[in-house]
Parts: C-alpha cells; structure tokens; sequence
C-alpha cells in the first residue's frame, strides 16, 4: 500500500496527520509525502534564507517516518489551483502511484490549504481515492474517519518541535488540545489522541476501509467497566 501526502507548508503534514502517516507507516505502508509551497513567507527572515531553513526542518520532521519530501517549490502565500499546480499535481500522481492520497480540507483556515486542496481534487481524477485532513482546530469539519493516533503522539510532538523557524510549540498546544477532542468524540480518556479527517465517496472510489489504520476503540476503559454484567442478587 503506497500513501501519498501533500501538505501546503513545510510543517502541515506534521500538525495536520503525522500520526496518521506513523500509523501507516507501522502497518508497513510506503509513504511518499509532498510539500507545494516554499514556506519563504512565513516569519521575518529573507525570503530565501527562510525557504532554506524550512526545507532542512521539514527533511529533519519526516525521518521518524523514514521518507523524505519532495519539494514542489510553488511560491508561499500565492498559491492558486491554477494549470500549472494542477499540472504539476498530476505528473506527482501519475508517477507515485498512489492507493490514497491524503490533503488539506476545502475549508481549511489558509488561502494555500484551500487551493491546494482544489488543485488536488482536480488532478487526481480516477487515479485514487482522496483523504481530506482536519482543519485547523476543527472549525467547519465533518469528520468521517477518526484514527487512534496515541501510540505515535510523542513522535507526532517531535516532529512539529524540528520546525523550529515557527514558534512550534504553540502548534504542539493546538494539535494536542484537537486530538484530544477527537479521542474524546470516540468515548476515549483524556490521555488518548486520535486525528480525523473526510472522506466523501466517489466513483470509482466508493469504500477506503482496507486502506485505514486502527479507529480509536468504540469504548473507553472506564465504559468497558460500566457494562460489565451486574451481579446476581
């Protein structure tokens, strides 16, 4: 099973799904992850100085997931799903191959998410079935899918804190404070961490389960000892 995932920035895929990517990655999936812009716009360094930095960290966040990322190079904050992204989306499909392709969500907070996930939508075709990730705190999002992620948290945590250009500890407090809700939407404890996304069936692509790793459990330790059988009198 290949995963194919395409993140906006250099850090989305490891606030938005690296748990998930760990948990493919523990089924023994191939992972093939793609970043569209060059991060250049997001802090107070030169435009190039930065595209650099961020390309080393988000090399030094995918290793736990063994894979390296390719780098499509779209300029940061001008991202449209115009000919060339879709063009160049296409090409990167055709040639990975890919059983699933995971993206942004069409109502994700930022103007690249949106985009990107517009030009992915379109230039993947019949070729896979389309993953859409969780938004940015949940505003505006319907999950379908909800993935038991709390063996891979602390992995997830170090991959955010390698992008060290974005302050990422506040994203390491967003993410948590997310999965935690997710978990909790599965009857799971506070110590439990799940992440979410969409998937909306269309032909061919109709049902992805083979293609999913573990749910979270449909009931939680302390639920499990509520519905012990009770005592005869």
């Amino acid at each position: 099973m290949k995963i194919l995932a395409i993140g906006a920035h250099p850090d989305d895929l490891e606030i938005f799904c690296f748990g998930t990517l760990m948990a493919w990655r523990a089924m023994g999936a191939d992972l093939a992850l793609a970043i569209a812009t060059d991060g250049a716009a997001g802090g107070d360094l030169p435009p190039d100085d930065l595209a650099r930095i961020r390309r080393a960290e988000a090399i030094e966040g995918a290793k736990a997931l063994r894979a390296t990322p390719m780098f499509l190079d779209f300029p940061d904050g001008a991202l449209f799903a115009d000919a060339a992204l879709i063009a160049t989306l296409g090409k990167l499909i055709a040639d990975e191959r890919p059983d699933l392709v995971v993206t942004h969500a069409p109502n994700c907070y930022h103007a690249d998410h949106r985009a990107l996930s517009m030009a992915v939508s379109q230039a993947i075709s019949f070729k896979a079935p389309l993953l859409v990730m969780d938004t940015l705190a949940g505003t505006g999002f319907q999950p379908t899918i909800w993935v038991d992620v709390t063996p891979h948290w602390p992995a997830k945590e170090q991959a955010i804190l390698c992008h060290q250009s974005q302050n990422p500890a506040r994203f390491v407090e967003t993410a948590n404070k997310q999965a935690a809700f997710r978990a909790s939407e599965c009857n799971q404890p506070t110590t439990a961490r799940a992440e979410s996304f969409r998937f909306d069936p269309r032909f061919p692509f109709a049902d992805i389960r083979n293609l999913l790793p573990p749910a979270p459990s449909t009931t939680s330790p302390a639920q499990k000892g509520l519905l012990r059988p009770r005592p005869k009198l």
